[in-house]
């Protein structure tokens, strides 16, 4: 039996983690769920969105399972998410991009892994008022995060056996920290020299991406570039609603749902549990569980491809329900 926290979080988070629970389970590995809060029905419980007990629990469990957190925008509380990965230290934030059979799209053939570095860049919270009229907000970069970052991505690419591995940057205007980065990852690649490695600027990289998508292997970046750049690449196969997400560190690992609270499908049974189950599959790999990780995976290719149990947003009328029966079935 292993221990794992789960974090149902807010909005449709409660409906898409218990379904990767159950997904999970019906896959025959026995997990003990550790339930914790986080994001705004910690704040409205205990007064704080990212209570200690949570960040023990998962310190204690070493994975955990994590549904979407609502962020105030322009006010309020900080990011929850950049917090939690800052405390635990959850340095690559991991997200497979792969064109899904069913799924509608402009593309047919992507298949990238992003890794963006988690902890540093203008995302520390270095930011305050001059005065009342300008703010200023400060970009750390630093030789051994970024380093750390390139080493994790070069070792996924000769476990994976992966072709290339592109780094993008923006060296050319801020040419102190992307600079440093840049040449921080071009020292690690240096160590690799049976993968391909290329350096492409932010921007060109974005366009490059919508043009030949498939051209891409793995891409390593900051994280304010990793973060766009991500999202960017979701838009590729389908939306976020069909992405995993994993934030890695030393001792600990959170897989969670990329996608957003969506406080519009609260309660109305609709919420499309793809990414989260995604998620559930991916942390099963870390725990060795490659076989019942790879069942799920297929089966919710064999769902999504049939197109008869789909939620709404993925062009069916089944409910989340339904569409947990339909890979649990096939499981």
């Amino acid at each position: 039996m292993y221990r794992a926290t789960l974090i149902p979080g807010d909005g449709i988070g409660p409906e898409v983690t218990d379904a990767a629970v159950r997904v999970v389970e019906a896959a025959g590995v026995d997990i003990q769920w550790e339930t914790k809060n986080m994001g705004q029905i910690a704040l409205e419980k205990y007064g704080n969105p990212l209570p200690e007990d949570t960040v023990r629990s998962i310190e204690e469990n070493k994975i955990a399972l994590k549904g979407p957190v609502a962020t105030q925008i322009g006010g309020g509380f900080r990011s929850v998410n950049v917090s939690l990965r800052q405390q635990l230290n959850l340095y690559a934030n991991i997200r497979p991009i792969k064109s899904l059979a069913g799924v509608k799209s402009k593309y047919e053939n992507v298949d990238i892994v992003i890794f963006r570095e988690n902890t540093e860049d203008v995302y520390v919270g270095f930011e305050h008022m001059v005065g009342t009229d300008a703010a200023e907000c400060h970009k750390i970069i630093t030789r051994h995060a970024s380093e750390r970052i390139a080493s994790f991505a070069f070792n996924y690419a000769v476990k994976e056996k992966r072709k290339k591995v592109t780094s993008a940057h923006k060296a050319n205007i801020m040419q102190l920290t992307d600079g440093l980065f840049l040449s921080s990852v071009r020292n690690i690649a240096s160590k690799y020299p049976d993968i391909e490695y290329e350096e492409m600027e932010a921007g060109k990289l974005c366009m490059n991406l919508v043009m030949h998508p498939e051209e891409f292997d793995i891409i390593v970046l900051p994280n304010l570039y990793g973060d766009l750049i991500s999202e960017l690449c979701a838009g590729l196969v389908g939306g976020l609603g069909v992405v995993a997400g994993a934030n890695i560190g030393p001792e600990s690992a959170v897989y969670e749902a990329t996608h957003g609270t969506a406080p519009d499908l609260i309660g109305k049974g609709i919420a499309n549990p793809t990414a989260c189950i995604l998620c559930g599959a991916m942390m099963l790999k870390r725990l060795g569980e490659r076989e019942a990780s790879d069942r799920i995976y297929k089966s919710v290719l064999k769902v999504l491809k049939e197109g008869r149990y789909v939620t709404p947003d993925l062009g069916g009328t089944s409910s989340t329900n339904e569409m947990v029966k339909a890979i649990i079935g096939n499981l």
